[in-house]
């Protein structure tokens, strides 16, 4: 018996330089990062520009994995369910990370509770847009003809819950009509209807809306961000021309399962400061319209603070624009 308990003592003994020495070594293999939407829309571009950049200072793969489905929620818990090795992480945004448990009667995860936040990406404002040959040139046109016609407006939007289905509900909310939310699996499908003319309008991200205005295959009304863009010449705001202080933008961060170690937290969260520092990144990133921040609001405490406030300053978003889940 001693010695039966003595070589148990022994193998944990070793165990334990293991186990450090493979947090030290982390990360060793390749990483994952579920994208709760379809390739080719905003989330996932903003993922894989981000992913690319962090890997290089990890010296290992990112993985992109796209689980699309009910707003974000799908691949979201399926996030939150993963073990908590460091190897499996969330990108989250304002959607299912903050509105959706205003949403959904029963949330499969709580973003709070069931995540630990690794790092905030930079903001990015919303344009709306209609196709080439929309008879709508302006959000006042739009507005005055969803006065006279309630619920004849059709607006596509990433899936429900995703933020081109909130700021749609919202900006119809404040502006006083009744519009027609068109769910896709993902703002790729959604925004390839509003250029086929299936549908009326869209809120996209102003980083993958922009090839498409260049392109000329759909026209940009106004922005959601504060100020007018460079980016988008000749284009109002929502803010100056049609609802005042209409002013919204989505967030983006990465989240891991609660329970994953904080070493491990700490290593993605340098990587992406040493990213951040590459002024050639982030310059990038300015030029398609997305907003750096504060360099403390990256931070992994301060992300997770800012997802806590977020869910309840959503919950008042939902219950004010009246979001209904079919």
């Amino acid at each position: 018996m001693k010695n039966w308990i003595a070589a148990l003592t022994a193998a944990g003994a070793l165990a334990l330089p293991m186990a450090s020495q493979a947090q030290d070594n982390y990360p060793n293999r390749a990483i994952t990062w579920i994208v709760p939407f379809a390739a080719g829309g905003p989330t996932d571009a903003m993922a894989r520009n981000v992913a690319n950049r962090v890997s290089q200072e990890l010296g290992q793969t990112i993985l992109v994995e796209n689980v699309g489905g009910a707003g974000g929620t799908i691949g979201a818990t399926k996030a939150a369910k993963a073990a908590p090795d460091g190897y499996t992480f969330l990108v989250g945004h304002i959607g299912y990370m903050a509105a959706a448990p205003s949403l959904y009667a029963r949330l499969p995860y709580d973003p709070v509770q069931d995540f630990q936040a690794v790092f905030r990406f930079p903001d990015t404002p919303l344009v709306l847009l209609v196709g080439e040959s929309s008879p709508y040139q302006s959000v006042s046109d739009l507005i005055t003809y969803g006065k006279q016609n309630p619920g004849k407006l059709n607006f596509s939007n990433a899936g429900v819950g995703s933020t081109s289905h909130l700021v749609a509900a919202m900006f119809a909310s404040e502006a006083g009509i009744e519009v027609t939310p068109i769910a896709y699996k993902g703002a790729g499908p959604a925004l390839n209807d509003l250029m086929g003319n299936q549908v009326d309008a869209m809120f996209d991200q102003t980083n993958t809306a922009l090839p498409q205005t260049k392109g000329g295959k759909v026209r940009a009304l106004g922005l959601t961000s504060p100020d007018r863009m460079t980016q988008f010449p000749d284009v109002p705001t929502i803010g100056e021309k049609a609802i005042p202080d209409f002013e919204v933008a989505t967030w983006y961060g990465l989240y891991a399962p609660k329970g994953t170690p904080d070493q491990v937290v700490q290593t993605l969260y340098r990587a992406w400061q040493k990213a951040l520092a590459d002024r050639n990144f982030t310059s990038t990133m300015s030029e398609q319209g997305i907003k750096l921040l504060p360099a403390e609001q990256y931070a992994p405490s301060a992300f997770q603070q800012f997802t806590a406030d977020e869910g309840k300053r959503w919950a008042s978003v939902v219950k004010q624009a009246g979001i209904k889940l079919q």
